[in-house]
């Protein structure tokens, strides 16, 4: 019975301090780390590739992005 009430008083002291100990272990500044690349999507067969692993064409609005050499000779 006692271990029980040992249980139950452990938890309820974990439940409280869940908040404080949750912030502590966030880094300081941002608590979401920023993305490092960003989808772009391929014109032709419309997929989205990672912008660093994109075949770049330049375009008339700017650069446009494929996902493989194929797809880039097709928009041609």
């Amino acid at each position: 019975m006692r271990a029980i009430q040992i249980v139950v008083a452990l938890a309820a002291l974990v439940m409280l301090c869940w908040p404080w100990l949750r912030r502590a272990s966030l880094p300081r500044g941002r608590s979401v780390p920023a993305p490092t690349d960003e989808l772009v999507k391929d014109p032709v067969c419309q997929t989205y590739v990672v912008r660093s692993r994109a075949i770049a064409r330049p375009g008339p609005e700017g650069p446009r992005y494929f996902c493989s050499d194929a797809c880039a000779r097709r928009d041609a």
